[in-house]
Order: structure tokens, then C-alpha cells, then sequence
């Protein structure tokens, strides 16, 4: 089966499963998943803990494997590439933001943001700089650049870790409960973040989260049980 290209969609998958465990103790987490996401739109997957989501997210951002089905980013099938291959799509069409930011905290926030694009190769290292202050600019830490990431507020790191998710200008953004270790007001500011500047930029984002808040002000709220979409 083959992806009809279309310029909208950023991201594509087709009856998706995932099984983990072995045995007695094997267990069908994703049971067919299909799923679209078109660009400069919010989708929000939401659902009780173990029904599949941060699984699903693993496999469309390229992490993790299916045991069946097709993922396509771009209108290109990515599911059967090797690992290699993966890897080189996952740097540049892809972002991630997690609840936990995952900062190298021992350097600047201007040094993690420039990783992203050091792994890719496309940028000099003055495209690099201007890029990432831009970007730091636009999460409002313009004035904090070099900052260690200890010197850093939980809701200045996630910041960070959202201009860095934005850092090689990715089709798509995956979210994996990205508000979930802030207060309301920091988890706010990090949604109006991350959706204003995803959607200024013709970005698919895909969010998994728990807080009905959130879902509610996404284009799209997809609830998932037992591993499938309702």
C-alpha cells in the first residue's frame, strides 16, 4: 500500500500494532491504529494511563517499531526503513517535547537548542547562533541565552526544550504530556508557546495529554481505549 501525496498532511500511519512482553505476558498495547495529522494543526490524543498513547507517539516519531502496519512522514513510508534512515528523518522532520525536559543542564540554553541542528549538519555555525537565538527569542528567554540549564526555572527549561523541538524547522511536533510538570499558569504559557509558533510554521503537533484544558483547546481530540481510537 502505498501514501497519496498530499501537501497538507505532514504525518500518516495505517493500522498500526504493538505488542511488548513475551509469552503468557504478551500484551496487544495498539490494536490497528490509523491516524492523520495535517499541518498547522493541534491534535490532542487522550486517555486513561496503559491505553496506548506514549506508544503510539514512540512509533510515529520514529523511536520505536510497529509489529504491523505503516507510518509515512512527508508522503514518504518511513516504517520499513532501517534504523539508519530513521534516524536521519527523525533529526529533520521531526520534534519532540516531553513532560520532563531533558536538558543537558550542565550547558547553556543556547547550546542545547544549536544540538538539534549540530546532529542535523544543515546550518553553518553563524546560521546556528542566529537561529537559535530567534528561536529563544520567541519562547521569551532572549535575555537568558546563556543561562546553564540549572540557573533555569521548570518553566524556562521546557521553554528551552520547546525552542529546541522547533530548531530544524520539523514537520511535525510530538508532545508527550508537555504540561504535565508545570503549575497552571507555566502549563499555559508552554501550550500558547508551542501551538502559537508550531502553527506560525505549518507544524502538525500531536499532544498526548491528561489535562482536559489542554485537549479542549486543540483543533482535534482524539480519545484512545484499550489501545484503539474511539
Amino acid at each position: 500500500m502505498s501514501a497519496t501525496p498530499n501537501s497538507e498532511i505532514a504525518l500518516r500511519c495505517s493500522h498500526l500494532h504493538r505488542y511488548l512482553g513475551q509469552g503468557e505476558g504478551r500484551v496487544h498495547v495498539l490494536r490497528g491504529v490509523s491516524f492523520e495529522a495535517k499541518r498547522g494543526e493541534v491534535y490532542a490524543v487522550v486517555g486513561p494511563s496503559g491505553c496506548g498513547k506514549s506508544t503510539l507517539l514512540y512509533l510515529l516519531g520514529l523511536l520505536d517499531r510497529p509489529d504491523e502496519g505503516e507510518i509515512w512522514i512527508n508522503g514518504q513510508l518511513m516504517s520499513n526503513h532501517h534504523d539508519a534512515s530513521r534516524t536521519a528523518a527523525r533529526g529533520e522532520h521531526i520534534g519532540f517535547v516531553f513532560q520532563f525536559h531533558f536538558l543537558m543542564l550542565e550547558f547553556t540554553a543556547l547550546d542545547n537548542v544549536m544540538m538539534p541542528m549540530r546532529k542535523l549538519g544543515r546550518y553553518s555555525e553563524k546560521e546556528m547562533a542566529e537561529r537559535a537565538h530567534g528561536l529563544l527569542d520567541a519562547v521569551g528567554l532572549g535575555a537568558k541565552t546563556h543561562r546553564l540549564g540549572t540557573q533555569l526555572s521548570g518553566g524556562e527549561q521546557q521553554r528551552v526544550a520547546i525552542a529546541r523541538a522547533l530548531a530544524n524547522q520539523p514537520a511535525i511536533i510530538l508532545a508527550d504530556e508537555p504540561t504535565g510538570n508545570l503549575d497552571v499558569r507555566n502549563s499555559a504559557i508552554i501550550f500558547d508557546l508551542l501551538t502559537r509558533l508550531a502553527k506560525e510554521n505549518g507544524q502538525a503537533i500531536v499532544l498526548v495529554t491528561h489535562n482536559p484544558e489542554i485537549a479542549n483547546r486543540c483543533d482535534h481530540t482524539r480519545p484512545m481505549r484499550d489501545g484503539l481510537f474511539l
